[in-house]
This record gives C-alpha cells, sequence and structure tokens, in this order.
C-alpha cells in the first residue's frame, strides 16, 4: 500500500532522516520493525552516552545555521556595513538560503520528476528563489527558514506522539524464562525459537504461545474464551501467549515464534498508526490541490496582465505581487498543521492508555450513538472473589470459614483460590486424610471433624441434602457439610471494575441513547451484571456468530453508529464488524487486539469516555486550524493584490499561521482529561 503525502522518516534515534512524498508503509515486515525496536529499546538503555544525545540535535544545525547567517545579515543591512553590498550580500545571503532551502529545491525537482507540479515544495523553491531573483535576499531566506522551522515543530510533535505510543508497549512481556544448557535464562521473548521450553511462574503472562509440558495449569484466560472461570488445562494442551498462570509454576514448549505474537503485530501498528487518514485531513489534501493551482495561475495573471492595463507597469513589483500569491498558496499551513491537529489527539490518547490505529477513527469516535459491550474482562476483571457466605446451623461465620479454609488450603482450584483470600480472624487449621472426588470437591478431617466442600454432585453422593434456593443463585457456590450436614455455602463471582457503574452513567451522560451487554457467559450470570450496572438490554450465553448476528441486525438501522467493545477472541467478529472496535489491550487476546480500532491499555473502561472527550478536543482544533489558515490566507491574498502586503506579510500568512496551528494542535497533549 503506498500513499502519497508529504511525511517525515526517523532513524532510531529519532532523527528525522528525509523528507519525502512517497512511503511504503509496508516495506517492513512485522518481524524487522519488532528488531527495530528491540534496537531502539538499547538504545533509549544508553541515553547517557553524549554522543548519543548530540545526535538528536543534529536536525536543528541547518536552522540554527540559516539564523544565525540571516540575522547576521539583517543587522549588517541595517547598520549599513561598507563591505556588505553588491556580490558580498548576494552570496552571505545564499549560503544562509542553502542549508535550509536546499533539501526543499532538490524535493521540488524530485516531484517533478514524477509529474507533480503543484507541491509546497515546488511553491517554496520558485516563490524563495523569485525573492532573491528580485532582490529580497533576507524575505526569500527567511520564508525558507520559518518552513523549516515549522517542519521541526511537525517532527517533534510527531515523535514525542510516537514516544508515547510506543511507551505503551512496556505493558506486554519482554522476559522468557528459557531452558538452555541445563538451566532457565533470562532472556527477550524474540530470541526463542520454536520447541524450546520456557517456564512461567505464578501470576506472570505467558509470553510465547506454545503446548503445556507440566502435568496441568490453571490459566486466566478471560480475555481468550469470554468465560469467567478459570481454565484447567492438563499436558499436552495448547497454551496461547496472553494468558495468565494462575498456580504452580508451568513448563512450556513453544510451538510459534515471538515475531507472530501479539506485540509484534500491535509494533506494526504504532509505525503506522496514521496509516489510515481521517476525513477531514484528506478533505484538505483535495482542496490545497484545487486552489494551489487556481492560485499559481492567478499569480502568474497578477504578474503580466496588469501590463495591459496599468500605464506606470514595473514588471518588479507585479512579479513581487505575484510572489506574494505564491508563498501565501503554498499548502504547508494545512499540510502542517491538520495531520499535526491529529498526532497531537493521538499522542493525548496514548499519554492515557489508548491506542488509537488510525486518525481516522479519532474522527468515527464522535459519531458513535450506539454502545455493545463484552461482560467479562470488559466490564467484569475476570477473576473470582467471594461473593456472599450463608450459614445455616449455629456455627459462626469465623468458624464456618476456619474450617472451609482448611480444606481449601489443599486446593489449586482457581475457586479455592478466591476462597482463601477471605481473611479469618483465626490461623488456618491443620486438615488430614484429605481426599480429592474428581469434577465435585474435597472431605477431610480439620480437628476429628468431617467436613465435606464442593458441589451439589458431592453432597448428595454422601445422602447430605441441600436447600432449594440453590436453584436460583447464578453465581458459583461452594457448599459446606459438617458432620455429614449441610452448615452453608460461599458464592463466588466475577467482580465489577471499579469504574464499569461510572461508565454506563458517563456512556448516557455522553449522549449514547442504546447500550447493549452480549456475553458467552451464562445467560443469568449476564443478566444479573447488566442489571448491577443498569443496562437494560443484554444477552448471554452466546457464540462468536451470535454476537455478530446481534450486531449486523443493530447496524441495519442507518442511524446507529455502533462501537463494540470486548477483550477476546469470540468478540473479534463482532470487533471487525462494529463501527468502531474497541478491545481491552492488558489481558486482551492478540486477535481482539489485531482486529480493534481503539486499544484500551489499561483495561479500565472508563478510558472510553476520555478517549471521546480527547476525538472531540481534537476534532475542534482541528477546525480551528481549518478557519485560522484559511482566513488569514485569504485576508493576506486580497491585500497582495493591491500591493498592500509585503514578503514578510506572505510569509506570516503561510508559515507564521503554521506554527500558530502546530502551537493550538499541542495543546492536546498537555491537556488534562
Amino acid at each position: 500500500m503506498e500513499h502519497k503525502k508529504h511525511i517525515h522518516k526517523y532513524d532510531s534515534n529519532g532523527n528525522q532522516i528525509c523528507c519525502s512524498l512517497e512511503e511504503k508503509i509496508d516495506g517492513q515486515t512485522p518481524p524487522q520493525l519488532l528488531q527495530n525496536e528491540h534496537n531502539e529499546n538499547d538504545d533509549r538503555n544508553h541515553s547517557h552516552d553524549p554522543s548519543k544525545s548530540n545526535s538528536s540535535w543534529k536536525e536543528y544545525y541547518p536552522a540554527i545555521t540559516s539564523f544565525i547567517l540571516l540575522i547576521t545579515g539583517i543587522g549588517f543591512d541595517f547598520f549599513g556595513v561598507a563591505f556588505f553590498k553588491g556580490w558580498v550580500r548576494v552570496i552571505w545571503y545564499a549560503i544562509a538560503y542553502i542549508p535550509v532551502g536546499l533539501p526543499v529545491v532538490k524535493e521540488s525537482f524530485q516531484a517533478l520528476r514524477k509529474g507533480e507540479v503543484f507541491t509546497e515544495f515546488f511553491l517554496m523553491s520558485i516563490a524563495t528563489i523569485g525573492a532573491f531573483a528580485i532582490g529580497e535576499y533576507p524575505e526569500g531566506v527567511a520564508v525558507m527558514l520559518f518552513y523549516a522551522v515549522g517542519e521541526l515543530f511537525q517532527g517533534a510533535a510527531v515523535r514525542r506522539a510516537k514516544n508515547n505510543i510506543t511507551a505503551l508497549l512496556d505493558v506486554r512481556p519482554k522476559i522468557a524464562n528459557v531452558f538452555r544448557n541445563n538451566v532457565y535464562k533470562e532472556v527477550n521473548p524474540i530470541d526463542v525459537a520454536i520447541g524450546e521450553t520456557i517456564q512461567i511462574k505464578v501470576g506472570e503472562k505467558i509470553p510465547l504461545d506454545g503446548t503445556l509440558l507440566s502435568d496441568k495449569a490453571s490459566l486466566n484466560t478471560a480475555a481468550i474464551t469470554g468465560e469467567s472461570k478459570p481454565q484447567s488445562l492438563l499436558v499436552g494442551e495448547n497454551v496461547l501467549a496472553g494468558s495468565i498462570n494462575m498456580e504452580s509454576v508451568i513448563n512450556v514448549k513453544v510451538s510459534k515464534l515471538f515475531n507472530d505474537s501479539s506485540v509484534a503485530r500491535i509494533l506494526h501498528l504504532v509505525q503506522n498508526a496514521t496509516a489510515k487518514k481521517a476525513k477531514t485531513e484528506l478533505l484538505i489534501r483535495k482542496l490545497a490541490k484545487v486552489y494551489t493551482p487556481i492560485v499559481v495561475y492567478l499569480a502568474i495573471a497578477v504578474c503580466f496582465l496588469p501590463y495591459f492595463f496599468v500605464q506606470d507597469y514595473v514588471f518588479s513589483d507585479w512579479l513581487y505581487r505575484a510572489l506574494i500569491f505564491l508563498v501565501i498558496s503554498c499548502p504547508c499551513a494545512l499540510v502542517i498543521s491538520i495531520p499535526l491537529g491529529y498526532f497531537g489527539g493521538l499522542g493525548a490518547a496514548s499519554k492515557n492508555g489508548i491506542l488509537f490505529k488510525g486518525a481516522m477513527y479519532l474522527d468515527e469516535l464522535t459519531k458513535v450513538n450506539t454502545i455493545v459491550m463484552d461482560k467479562t474482562g470488559t466490564v467484569t476483571k475476570g477473576v473470582f472473589k467471594i461473593k456472599e457466605i450463608k450459614i445455616f446451623n449455629s456455627i459462626s461465620e469465623d468458624e464456618f470459614m476456619s474450617l472451609l479454609l482448611a480444606i481449601e488450603s489443599k486446593s489449586t482450584h482457581p475457586i479455592a483460590k478466591a476462597i482463601l483470600e477471605y481473611k479469618s480472624n483465626n490461623p488456618i487449621q491443620e486438615a488430614v486424610a484429605i481426599k480429592e472426588i474428581a469434577g465435585k470437591g474435597l472431605t477431610g478431617t480439620v480437628n476429628g471433624t468431617t467436613i465435606i466442600v464442593g458441589n451439589d454432585k458431592l453432597l448428595h453422593q454422601f445422602n447430605i441434602q441441600t436447600p432449594n434456593e440453590l436453584e436460583t443463585i447464578v453465581e458459583s457456590f461452594v457448599l459446606v457439610a459438617i458432620d455429614n450436614e449441610f452448615a452453608g455455602y460461599v458464592t463466588v463471582a466475577d467482580e465489577l471494575k471499579e469504574d464499569a457503574k461510572e461508565t454506563i452513567s458517563a456512556f448516557k451522560k455522553a449522549g449514547i441513547k442504546f447500550i447493549m451487554m452480549l456475553s458467552g457467559d451464562k445467560d443469568s450470570i449476564t443478566q444479573k451484571t447488566a442489571s448491577e450496572l443498569g443496562i437494560v438490554s443484554a444477552k448471554g450465553g452466546l457464540l462468536p456468530e451470535d454476537k455478530l448476528n446481534e450486531v449486523e441486525s443493530i447496524k441495519k438501522d442507518s442511524s446507529k453508529v455502533v462501537a463494540f467493545i470486548g477483550d477476546g477472541i469470540n468478540d473479534a467478529p463482532v470487533l471487525a464488524a462494529s463501527d468502531i472496535g474497541i478491545a481491552m489491550g492488558a489481558m486482551g487476546s492478540d486477535v481482539a487486539i489485531e482486529t480493534a480500532d481503539i486499544i484500551i491499555q489499561t483495561d479500565e473502561p472508563s478510558k472510553i469516555i476520555t478517549g471521546i472527550k480527547i476525538a472531540k478536543a481534537t476534532q475542534k482544533i482541528i477546525w480551528q486550524n481549518i478557519i485560522l489558515a484559511f482566513g488569514v490566507k485569504i485576508i493576506v491574498l486580497i491585500l497582495g493584490t493591491f500591493g498592500m502586503a509585503n514578503m514578510w506579510e506572505a510569509v506570516f500568512a503561510d508559515v507564521g499561521v503554521a506554527l500558530l496551528a502546530i502551537l493550538n494542535a499541542v495543546r492536546l497533549q498537555r491537556m488534562s482529561w
């Protein structure tokens, strides 16, 4: 894919290395990009090196040199220095012009060879060279110098935005413990080969896809399956990168290279975050291509037509007015400030943990009036917590939980871990004669008391009656029997994220008219979660194709702009089909992250509200810049036609306005949201 545009390319240190009209964004594969990032990390780790620090200033040297020579020349002119006349003066300003003007002139010739005449490079070249031709040397240097300064401002702002976006990748796995030479060694995941063995400790995110070598594992795969209950795997089963190891240390045999993981794909997207241009920006480029040649022909008319109508026609005067036309017609104020407005929005979003994959999604997000969302991992944490403790005999809660904790301390099941989070006033007692009944629960003895812990099937196996109210409970529960009598139960459920209710309320205040929850989890759990959040419409127990059908049904109403929020592989089809796909990035699956248009790196749903605010502010600043650029250009064009504006006003109308627009755009990254 090739995009014709005025862009800047940077080396691994962030230095501008060239300026061209073309960029093949698909020229590098994700592995190459990943290696570049790997090298960039090394560079950042050695940022104290003075030589590396100095290299970041090299791009400023041409502008600084031209500025010093220009100011010095203007000083010589002002004070009437004797030697500063004739060819000395011409050569002085020519030398001042070369550092900033030569690259632009070269670009102009390259564009002309490709048949592109009305570019800003061509206009800047003929305007400034024309200024030299009529003896306006300082103005010629100043026009090109201000243009170069505008480019430097843009480059600095773009780098800042890209650095903010790239910093988000720090939350992804960066270390793999690989077995080499009979020891486990920490290496960069990019260096791990297929077939090698990696070790993942409790709480760590699995960095690479592979096959489980350990006897069993309990993994938090909420981002992959959509189920809130952790997944239990046995030896030989597939393990997906991004899953979180919930219990004992496990070993995994790598089946895919790191280059095929989510990290490489995200890096590829970050490098090309502005490849997809917003509609407003495309409109501006189209307008620039129309009005620029019109102004060029008008400038020619301004120069030559007065010869037939003005009695005291002076060619140099009318050429000067024509050159003013050309300087004003240069679209750099728009070409620089409009994209930079989007860069400002992208940078502000990245600072807040939000990655927009393209500038167009900043515009689209402001139009959203319908939100459809997943449940597990999106508005819930995807981890179990004790929700209710109900006791049916005279025993106290502390005694009841003390006996339950004694048995559960011998279990590695995720629900057992949730129960062990309970803060008891008494130390956990020692349980003996522990026996595990597969798929049902545990039995054991605590201080001579027989304890049975598990599901209703286990208690019925021991002929213990359970209350009918259990049939109405939608959450997972653990039943407890003491000395063969039913004693009570503990319900365990996925916990809402802290900002979930606040987010739903904020959606409604932001004018989102329709909010719906679609989940692969049980319908009863989905309905209860939706009710707690104040969501009226909800459906559970859905397969990926069911979710897709629901969203496509909603989209049949052309007035609805749909954003879908999810995090799992089962959400990927809907993320792709919706007008805006938003994925939770910290624990989200690779497929969801790759498919989505916007990634919430912190997994906080309230960040979507922040994203909407940033998108609206970006759009506002974009239009401020458009109005500013066109307004000032039109005024100075009229003044220039009647000889009431000189080259300096033309410089301000073009480059000065561009600088003001740039400063306006940079405000986005300094705002607090």
